[in-house]
């Protein structure tokens, strides 16, 4: 009948003969047809895909963190303690280095002429103490014969006393004399990693100079990470030992590097500073882990991990399925007949990549994780299970 109405329209519409050609029956056709067509109902779009989880219920632990340095247990500086020039280097940058092992060596020649002249001086000085006392003794054999005098007695014991004097002083300096040729040797006073020496063959090293410093050897078994506790922190830690609490103070400190591996070796709480930071409100704390076979040095990045509490029977949702409104925390819960609400909530830590919620929700209710910019309150959706996160709940 379109094909009929369309070639119709198509002829002239003066043309009033056309019209006159069609019989009556073929006119009650058309009309009847098209009377009969009604327009299709318009299809409403299908609720739009979401993907949601439901409300976890479970005992979990809450891990508080902190970011801090590692330092070596002792850090000894090596100083040249005398002036001279650095003649060579005992040791590998880097590698383990033991007790009184020799690092340095500077030019001893000048210390031990030194030396030399200090002990010639002591056995001239030593010479003349032999000589006054020979003296002494026969003034005291001729005093009782009157073949010398009292005064000549008193002379002798004098002149014996200041030579003795004398004599302790070369002695005095043999002894400096000594000891400074001794540090023409420098060594370790600890077992330790050397470092980088900062000084070179050939130059001259020295108290007062710019080379004082040849090089650092710390100590890093076992090694020390250093972090900043809150004043919050710190006296809940104390309070919580001073009540006999041994629950923290058992509890491992486990250390994440840098690469996000957790450390083996689990730490232990060793000190506190002795005072507070009045700028950043924190005390410094230090923990020590073991560090056997010197993996861990000194200045490497440490986040220290440890279990301030557990929370029993904590509700958790993904994060990704809170929406930041303004400062509120909201959540799009699926109800039952598959319709949006949207709820705010109260959120507490993170766990990993989940997020204890304290109020707001009830476990098992679905909440929407992906697809939460199609949500709309009151409107229907089509949900689809999200991967499950709960092993991270854990980590």
């Amino acid at each position: 009948m379109k094909v009929i109405l369309t070639r119709l329209t198509d002829r002239q519409s003066g043309n009033q003969a056309n019209w006159a050609r069609i019989s009556p029956l073929a006119l009650i056709l058309i009309f009847l047809t098209t009377a009969c067509e009604k327009e299709k109902p318009i299809q409403a779009p299908p609720p739009p895909v979401v993907e949601v989880t439901e409300v976890q219920q479970r005992d979990v632990p809450v891990y508080q963190e902190w970011v801090g340095s590692l330092d070596g247990m002792v850090n000894a500086q090596i100083l040249a303690q005398i002036s001279g020039y650095l003649i060579k280097q005992h040791y590998q940058e880097g590698q383990l280095v033991k007790k009184g092992q020799l690092l340095y060596e500077i030019d001893p020649r000048v210390f031990q002429a030194t030396l030399d002249g200090a002990r010639s001086n002591l056995a001239r000085q030593e010479a003349q103490l032999k000589t006054a006392r020979l003296d002494m003794d026969r003034v005291k054999r001729l005093l009782p014969e009157k073949a010398v005098s009292v005064r000549d007695r008193d002379n002798a014991v004098g002149r014996e006393a200041s030579i003795l004097a004398e004599v302790m002083a070369a002695r005095a300096a043999v002894d400096s004399a000594q000891l400074q040729l001794g540090f023409t040797k420098i060594t370790s006073p600890i077992d330790g990693i050397a470092g980088l020496s900062k000084t070179q063959l050939g130059n001259l090293v020295g108290p007062g100079s710019s080379n004082a410093v040849l090089t650092t050897v710390s100590q890093v078994d076992p090694i020390k990470a250093f972090i900043p506790l809150s004043e919050q922190q710190y006296l809940e830690f104390v309070r919580d030992r001073q009540n006999g609490g041994e629950s923290k103070k058992s509890r491992p400190l486990e250390l994440i590097l840098a690469d996000g591996t957790t450390y083996a070796h689990p730490g232990k709480f060793f000190f506190a500073d002795r005072q507070v930071d009045v700028r950043t409100g924190t005390i410094q704390a230090a923990i020590l882990f073991p560090n056997p076979g010197s993996f861990l040095r000194p200045g490497q990045y440490a986040r220290v991990r440890a279990i301030v509490k557990n929370r029993e029977g904590a509700l958790l949702i993904p994060q990704r399925a809170l929406i930041d409104m303004q400062g509120r925390k909201l959540v799009a819960v699926v109800n039952s007949d598959n319709t949006v609400a949207i709820r705010p909530v109260v959120t507490a830590e993170n766990v990993g990549t989940l997020i204890v919620v304290e109020k707001g929700l009830q476990p098992g209710e679905r909440v929407i994780v992906e697809g939460i910019q199609k949500a709309r309150a009151g409107a229907k959706v089509d949900p689809k299970p999200y991967a499950d996160v709960s092993a991270d709940a854990g980590s």
